[in-house]
């Protein structure tokens, strides 16, 4: 078999069997192809397109380039809940301890975050002590006697999608719905999970800007994964304008847990509850989406989610100090806020710009080697629909250096738009994609 064979059939529009397939990934991966060939093909798949069949033959070979997680050894169906990004996304906090305290293991592999602001991980490093550095069998252990557990990904998961996707992004080739649904699809399923809840997010803080974009790779990562045999089920959500109002690690984390006393904000609470619903319904303890509503809800109720959450961060060395009392996390050093220079109705937040000013203030990195100041963030007060007096502080900024506060203020004021007439908010849940159908709101 010859790369330059494969190379040519792709470009000439026709399909890929899954030996050219897996002859190239395993080739590339032990450095047997080299990248000029590699990124001739990737330019082809993303003029040509995969089909079904390829999509999931690509993703199964990247899969099986490296270490397979097994977890056959936790009792029960272990559902992994992944999100395509945002700005003021905390959802794994909250929806974790919830649906692991209604009997669903949550076995998370998570990595950190490139962008505006930290990944999960980063999030709970805000407990002091908390540590995802454990063995597999403490992992597993964790699992199976308090419910849930997050390590970090190993460098030898899906080695195969970190070559490609590093060669795509120098290449031009990341936007292409086959290469990006089999890279997110591919680190989840390695990462052993039975079944999958994916929150796709659509509008201008999302890598998918537009709603038929987000039902489409919705549509590209649940095919891939009924393929590979695991339960998967897509909930395309708002993120238009940020989620929650605190964009920011330490800010997001007291935000979660406030989420978990019941006294979260409206948008935050819905998507947890949405995504948690369809988490207990493929974990098998649900049969119903109302049932399952009816559960989560209870749990934030009874405090049970919170408990959980308090468990967990004491299982993996965290100081749990900071559930009960949230002024005892650390703080940015200045509090600045900012006005709205006119009088009229929020009509709309560009949640990117919102998050490239939380990256300005250090909350984010803007390469792997970045160091992340936890501490730092926005607050947003006012959110889309919401009247606004002039003069009226519409966000407020924590930060560390008042040049970077000064330079986020601006970026903040050309993000709002306000305007005279009064909008109402995207819906925050736009379909449900399944196996079997589409369904949108």
């Amino acid at each position: 078999m010859r790369m330059y064979d494969i190379i040519m059939k792709k470009r000439n529009g026709l399909q890929l069997s899954k030996d050219e397939i897996n002859y190239f990934i395993n080739e590339y991966t032990k450095g047997n192809i080299p990248d000029y060939q590699v990124s001739a093909l990737m330019m082809a798949i993303y003029f040509q397109k995969m089909n079904k069949r390829e999509t999931s033959d690509l993703t199964s070979a990247m899969v099986n380039s490296g270490e397979v997680i097994n977890l056959s050894s936790i009792d029960g169906i272990k559902v992994d809940k992944h999100s395509t990004g945002g700005v003021g996304d905390t959802v794994t906090m909250i929806v974790a301890p919830i649906v692991a305290a209604l009997g669903v293991p949550v076995a998370k592999m998570s990595g950190r975050g490139l962008g505006h602001t930290g990944g999960t991980i980063d999030k709970l490093e805000s407990f002091d002590g908390f540590s995802v550095d454990m063995s597999i069998e403490n992992f597993i252990n964790n699992v199976n006697t308090i419910g849930i557990a997050v390590g970090g990904q190993t460098a030898n998961l899906a080695p195969a999608d970190k070559k490609l996707y590093a060669l795509r992004d120098v290449t031009a080739t990341v936007d292409n719905l086959s290469l990006i649904a089999s890279s997110i699809m591919s680190k989840k399923i390695a990462s052993g999970a039975d079944a999958i809840v994916l929150d796709v997010k659509s509008g201008s803080g999302a890598f998918m800007k537009d709603d038929e974009s987000a039902f489409e790779l919705g549509k590209a990562m649940v095919d891939i994964g009924s393929a590979l045999g695991r339960n998967t089920i897509a909930v395309i959500s708002d993120m238009d304008q940020p989620l929650g109002n605190a964009v920011g690690n330490i800010l997001e984390v007291k935000e979660a847990i406030d989420t978990l006393k019941g006294s979260g904000p409206e948008d935050l609470t819905k998507l947890c509850i949405t995504l948690g619903t369809y988490m207990l319904l493929l974990g098998g303890v649900a049969n119903d989406t109302e049932a399952a509503r009816n559960m989560i809800e209870q749990t934030i109720e009874t405090g049970a989610g919170l408990r959980k959450l308090r468990e967990f961060i004491k299982a993996q060395g965290g100081d749990t100090k900071y559930i009960d009392d949230l002024d005892a996390f650390e703080q940015a050093k200045y509090i600045y806020k900012v006005k709205a220079k006119d009088k009229g109705y929020v009509n709309h937040i560009k949640a990117d710009d919102i998050g490239r000013a939380a990256l300005i203030l250090g909350a984010g990195r803007e390469t792997k080697e970045s160091q992340i100041d936890l501490t730092v963030g926005i607050y947003l007060n006012k959110k889309v629909g919401a009247e606004v007096e002039k003069g009226e502080i519409i966000a407020i900024i924590h930060a560390n250096d008042m040049d970077k506060a000064r330079e986020a203020e601006r970026m903040i004021l050309d993000a709002y738009k306000i305007s005279n007439d009064k909008v109402k908010p995207n819906k925050l849940i736009k379909g449900i994609v399944t196996k079997n159908k589409i369904i949108r709101y």
